[in-house]
């Protein structure tokens, strides 16, 4: 892949980053047991003499304005070469059980403001957006409308928003929908929202081809 040697590469989100990592320096478990530990695990056979550096600071729970509360020490203190994003989720399901979640319109509001402020004091940062995603079990098939209008309005605000900004977008939620034709939804995403190790698997895979593509 054509990443530069000793990248730092920062994956930022909620729980489906956060993958139950450590919060300590233990290499065994800070990348924690999602898409994040399996790209770092397969670049790191792939391309030993690269020396990335990779790095976990998702954080189960997160809507996207939990994301701009921590952002200057999350993200733009440790200063990632490669600045991959996954958010979205939380905004819906605090709307679902607490009525706290973020209208899809400040959600696109906030999330530019991510994007901008890293591009001030990083310029030289590849930016990844990954699209949120479901599928409709558990909870999310039982309010699978408001769920299904309300996570497209986020994948449409995220698409242009990297478009907009040059970052790098990876679709998802065809691959997820794709995926179903060979097994349950189940197989793939356990709750509708969390993935299984098959479904993280699929991230991980999407993760490389379309950064593999995008930096030929």
């Amino acid at each position: 892949m054509n990443i530069r040697r000793k990248s730092k590469i920062l994956f930022q989100g909620d729980s489906i980053t956060d993958g139950n990592r450590t919060r300590d320096n233990d290499p065994n478990h800070f990348l924690g047991h999602g898409y994040a530990y399996i790209v770092s695990a397969k670049l790191g056979v792939d391309e030993p003499e690269k020396d990335y550096e990779f790095i976990n600071r998702g954080i189960s729970g997160n809507r996207i304005v939990d994301l701009y509360g921590r952002w200057q020490e999350d993200t733009l203190n440790i200063k990632p070469d490669i600045l991959s994003i996954l958010v979205g989720v939380n905004d819906i399901a605090w709307e679902v059980n607490v009525g706290a979640g973020i209208p899809a319109n400040k959600y696109g509001k906030v999330y530019k403001l991510l994007i901008e402020e890293t591009r001030e004091v990083n310029h030289e940062c590849i930016i990844v957006i990954m699209e949120p995603f479901i599928l409709p079990v558990g909870g999310v098939k039982e309010k699978y409308d408001y769920w299904n209008d309300e996570i497209s309005k986020r994948q449409v605000i995220v698409r242009a928003i990297a478009e907009e900004n040059n970052c790098i977008f990876v679709p998802l939620q065809q691959q997820f929908n794709d995926a179903c034709k060979k097994a349950a939804p189940d197989h793939w995403i356990w709750d509708g929202v969390h993935p299984t190790a098959a479904g993280h698997e699929l991230i991980a895979r999407q993760w490389m081809k379309v950064l593999d593509e995008a930096l030929k």
